[in-house]
């Protein structure tokens, strides 16, 4: 099975379409942050007021590659530069993920399918500054998934 975004090439292509689309959709503030110890992508924006953070990990990306496009003695690297490498691929991929995924909520919202906060309350910030689905997680509001 291919890997989805295994091509991904550009990380700033993605973030530009990802700025470009929430300015038109009237947000007043834009931002997208690596954190490169954690292997992560952040991105924050502000619409009407309300404050929105989700943070996309690369790690979960370079997992799903690794499980299918597992390290052999047969390939050039070594484990460990294969393992770096799949990360890095990881960090452009996330914001290509994110992209597409801001395209879509945003489209389920200006179509009217759901609204603003039906798609992106999980990932509002409370006046603590957690997210509301770690606010959520942390009151243990949720009762834990079932074992399959």
């Amino acid at each position: 099975m291919a890997v989805p975004y295994a091509s991904a090439t550009s990380g700033d292509k993605a973030r530009a379409e990802i700025t470009k689309m929430l300015q038109r959709f009237g947000c007043e503030s834009v931002g997208i942050m690596d954190d490169f110890a954690e292997h992560s992508v952040l991105l924050a924006f502000k619409h009407r007021g309300r404050a929105v953070q989700l943070k996309a990990s690369a790690k979960g990306w370079a997992a799903m590659y690794m499980r299918e496009q597992p390290w052999n003695h047969k390939r050039r690297a070594k484990r460990q530069d294969y393992e770096a490498a799949a990360l890095r691929q990881g960090q452009i991929a996330v914001n290509s993920m994110l992209r597409d995924w801001v395209k879509g909520q945003l489209t389920a919202v200006e179509c009217g399918l759901m609204s603003f906060e039906a798609v992106f309350m999980p990932h509002m910030l409370t006046r603590d500054g957690q997210t509301l689905l770690e606010r959520v997680a942390d009151a243990k509001m949720l009762p834990p998934p079932e074992d399959k």
